[in-house]
């Protein structure tokens, strides 16, 4: 059955792909022209972002009906908690202080995205949760994998600095792993995946919209 979980799962994210649209900002952070001003905001933002996200996988765990799905979102839920302290060091970094966090004024661009998470985890269905937010895992750590590099070579970041992107960018075999397993489980409830769709793409068109409304203040 994990080949089917598998072959479904690379299958949505080749549609992603092929639905068009380009993350404007990991580009110029990559490259070093991004202003530390858009580093700034992509702190604060991303501050708010974890906190919601973190509420919302824990919800998600709690209605998941199948064993590895309720596990596989108590773990993202937790890795969302250990990488808050982290955005806490990448936010210092930047020169931002824990009020200028607090005070600052969030882009509705880029609360988009963590508003329809949480949609997901209150009206939405877990399982079509499940498919969408694993659909759209792997390019989050390609993008952290950029930014930390970049911060290092054109930023003068330290390791605490790139901790939060560093975080995000290492292979998690293991979870990706339980994903699938969860993937599985849900698929062995006859639950229909052609459902998810809509929401991968509008979780995609949000992440979207995140990087590019921060790329836009520049």
């Amino acid at each position: 059955m994990t080949k089917d979980a598998k072959d479904l799962l690379e299958r949505v994210r080749e549609e992603l792909k092929e639905d068009g649209g380009t993350n404007r900002l990991v580009p110029l952070i990559a490259s070093g022209d991004a202003p530390l001003d858009t580093l700034r905001a992509l702190a604060a933002e991303e501050h708010r972002i974890v906190q919601s996200d973190w509420r919302a996988f824990l919800t998600l765990a709690a209605q998941s009906t199948e064993p590895a799905q309720r596990e596989f979102f108590a773990a993202v839920a937790g890795g969302e908690g250990l990488a808050l302290a982290k955005l806490a060091d990448f936010a210092a970094a930047c020169g931002l202080s824990p009020d200028d966090v607090a005070s600052y004024r969030p882009l509705p661009g880029c609360q988009a995205y963590p508003s329809y998470v949480a949609r997901l985890a209150l009206d939405g269905n877990p399982h079509d949760a499940l498919l969408a937010i694993l659909a759209n895992f792997a390019e989050w750590g390609g993008y952290c994998a950029a930014i930390a590099a970049a911060l290092r070579e054109h930023y003068g970041f330290n390791d605490a600095g790139c901790a939060f992107f560093d975080f995000f960018a290492v292979p998690a075999p293991e979870l990706d792993a339980l994903g699938l397993r969860a993937l599985d489980q849900v698929l062995a409830t006859k639950w229909e995946p052609a459902g998810a769709m809509p929401a991968a793409r509008l979780l995609h068109s949000y992440e979207l919209m995140f990087w590019n409304t921060l790329a836009d203040l520049g």
